[in-house]
This record gives C-alpha cells, structure tokens and sequence, in this order.
C-alpha cells in the first residue's frame, strides 16, 4: 500500500522558508528563564481569532506541565509540516491527511486526541459538496467539466476525499474539472457564494459558521454530497523536541482534561456555555492514535493523489 511521503526537497526548502522567520521568534526561554513549548495550528478560516480558539487548550497544558506555551497560526498545511520537521513547533493542531502527510515523511510525531462534540462519539466529521441553491447540480457527476472550489492539495475534506469521491464517479479532478485551491474553507464557500465557481467543497461545520457570522445568508448555498466519516483533526506532539516525560505529560492532560467539563473544573472556563473551544468543539477532545489515520492512508493508495508525495 502506497503511503503519503514527502520526496521534493525543493518543496521542503520553500515550505521551511516559509516558516523560518515567524516561527524562530518562539523559541527560547519564557519569562522565567525556563522552557518555551510552540503550539501551531492552521486555521479552517481567515480567522484572527484563532489563538484565542486555542487559548484554553494552551492554558490547560501551562497549568498542568507549568511550561510556558506560545501559539502560533500558521499559514497552512505545509508551514506545521516542515516546521515541526525543523524542530521549531513542538505541539501542532493538524487536518488528517496533513498529519499522514508529516508521518509517513518521516516526522518524529505522535498524535494524542482529536475534538468531538459527543463525548459518546469517536471523533469525526465528514466533507460535504456545495453549490449555490438556483443551481441544477444534483450529485458529483454532474461536476465533470464544471469549475469546482477546493480549499488545499493537503487538505483532507478539502481536497483528498472529495478527489476520492470524484474518482467513484469516474471523474478525474486534475483533468476532467477545473479545479481552484481556495487556500481555506470559508474561502471555498465564499468563492462559491460570490459566484466564482460552480461548486465547493469544505468540511461539514464551515457553512454554518459562515452564517452564523452573517458571511453567507441561510440557504444560499446547499449541499449535494457528503463523505462517509473521517477521524477529526488530530494533536500531535514533535517527539524529537519535547522529552519523552513532558510529552507523557502533555499527552495525558489533553486526552483527559482537554473537554469542556474538565475545563471549568479546573478553573480555566467558568461555565462550559462560555468555554470556547476551536471549531466549535462542544464537548473537547478524546484519545486517538496512528491507526485511526489508516483510512487516508488507504484513499492515498486508490487515489495516487501528488498531494500523497509532496506537499505544495
């Protein structure tokens, strides 16, 4: 079976570049002289509010570990990918086939959990097809020849299942539509919204947050397919640069108290309805590991996706 591998140093350089500056700035000392741990994340949207998304979660493991956390919003899959190959981000908020991507490339990281809404439920979450409401696209085989919006070639309910989904239908995404990398989620809807392209695709909670802050109007825009269930964004540790007790720690905090009960709790939210969690989670975060990945490893190996080699 074919894994995601990362095999283009020039990617690697451009990408490294890339991060190099921003991310030098967080390491170090803190303000005590001790150690600095960099948190990364990229965002579903052009969202300036995404270090205080995750200000809870980097509270948490400050208050747990009394290392001093810093976050940083990278500016995609490829910047957490070669950043933590660098060694310069240490925890790192991924998509799942970006994380794939980073592992079987041969970065040192182990993923710890991943957010759920139900505390019942496996963390999840599915990718959705979208077009405008006045559109007489009904279903993925209508897109052939149609100009389609994904958000990144590392995206994985952006890109690699909706790629694996077109294939079902005997559609070739690189040649048989004319495809447009968005850059983020909302970016995919929006251009779809504003009327530049035929369809989009995005992850199954983006059209609501998108009219919910007034972005979209409420039914302008309805979906058409839906993926089966994919793992949830995974947290990953760098191992090459936290020491194997700290990462022990980190992983043990996040997997049991990384939720919004055990948030108020510990004193870090004050009630869960006003416990802000990234993405919307409504409930927090819960265990998962490699294997729960094996999926998009298996869509790597059907679809041959270039995205599987090489990130850019």
């Amino acid at each position: 079976m074919k894994t995601a591998r990362l095999e283009s140093p020039a990617v690697r350089a451009a990408a490294l570049a890339a991060v190099t500056v921003p991310f030098l700035a967080a390491c170090g000392g803190g303000a005590d002289g001790g150690e600095t741990l960099t948190f990364a994340a990229i965002p579903a949207e052009s969202s300036a509010s995404l270090e205080s998304d995750y200000s809870n979660i980097t509270a948490l493991i400050e208050q747990e570990t009394g290392v001093d956390v810093e976050f940083q919003n990278a500016s995609d899959y490829a910047a957490v990918i070669e950043g933590q190959r660098a060694g310069q981000i240490d925890i790192a908020s991924y998509g799942p086939f970006s994380y794939v991507i980073a592992k079987d490339s041969g970065v040192n990281i182990e993923p710890v959990a991943a957010p759920t809404s139900d505390q019942d439920k496996q963390p999840a979450y599915t990718s959705l097809a979208y077009v405008r409401a006045d559109s007489d696209i009904q279903d993925l085989a209508d897109l052939e020849g149609k100009k389609v919006c994904f958000v990144d070639a590392a995206s994985t309910s952006g890109y690699l299942v909706p790629m694996k989904g077109l294939l079902d239908e005997g559609i070739d995404l690189n040649t048989e539509t004319e495809a447009v990398l968005a850059g983020g989620h909302d970016a995919s809807l929006l251009s779809l919204d504003a009327g530049s392209c035929d369809a989009a695709f995005a992850h199954d909670t983006m059209l609501n947050t998108l009219v919910t802050s007034g972005q979209v109007d409420e039914g302008a825009l309805k979906p058409v397919w839906e993926s089966a269930p994919i793992t949830e964004d995974p947290i990953a540790l760098n191992m090459d640069t936290i020491e194997p007790e700290l990462a022990e720690q980190i992983s043990t905090v996040i997997r049991e108290k990384a939720n919004k009960p055990a948030l108020v709790e510990a004193g870090i939210c004050a009630s869960e309805e006003d416990c802000v969690l990234p993405e919307e989670i409504e409930y927090g975060y819960l265990p998962v590991d490699d294997s729960d990945f094996d999926a998009i490893r298996e869509i790597c190996a059907a679809t041959d996706a270039d995205a599987c080699h090489s990130v850019g």
